[in-house]
């Protein structure tokens, strides 16, 4: 198994995968991923229909699906491929522990579409929106929420 520790930092638009070999090692980016039609307006996304109606002879025969907001759409699509990426380098081996950072309700969504070898190195994952600071920050960060994780 792999002793490379994986970053996977998040919100609903840009991502980055960090990793970091040995403790105490300056994380270095793996990739990056861009997500534009999350930062879109609801009206540039397009709406979906208000339901559909499903109808039926029994009682309560008439139903009406709910509503997909297109923003919230547009996050589990990013999610997904994240986590798409994340899976296929989890069964290569590629890393051997996994800490997430993303902003709740995002967070939930990247946790709900990891798959079975990236859900078995999953190390943590933390409420918090990381995509905005610099790999200095970044690391200083990272040792913060291991302390806090040693603690708990």
């Amino acid at each position: 198994m792999s002793h490379i520790e994986w970053f996977l930092v998040a919100n609903s638009a840009r991502a980055t995968v960090y990793a970091r070999a040995e403790a105490g090692e300056k994380v270095k980016a793996v990739r990056s991923f861009e997500h534009p039609p999350s930062r879109l307006k609801t009206a540039e996304l397009g709406d979906d229909k208000a339901g559909r109606e499903l109808s039926g002879r029994g009682f309560g025969g008439a139903a009406f699906e709910p509503k997909l907001d297109p923003h919230r759409k547009e996050h589990l699509h990013f999610a997904h491929e994240l986590c798409a990426f994340v899976e296929h380098e989890a069964q290569q081996a590629a890393f051997g522990s996994l800490t997430v950072f993303a902003p709740d309700p995002f967070l939930g969504e990247i946790k709900k579409a990891l798959g079975p070898a990236s859900t078995r190195v999953l190390a943590a994952a933390h409420d918090t929106d990381l995509s905005h600071v610099g790999a200095a920050e970044l690391d200083r960060r990272i040792a913060k929420a291991k302390a806090r994780e040693r603690h708990e």
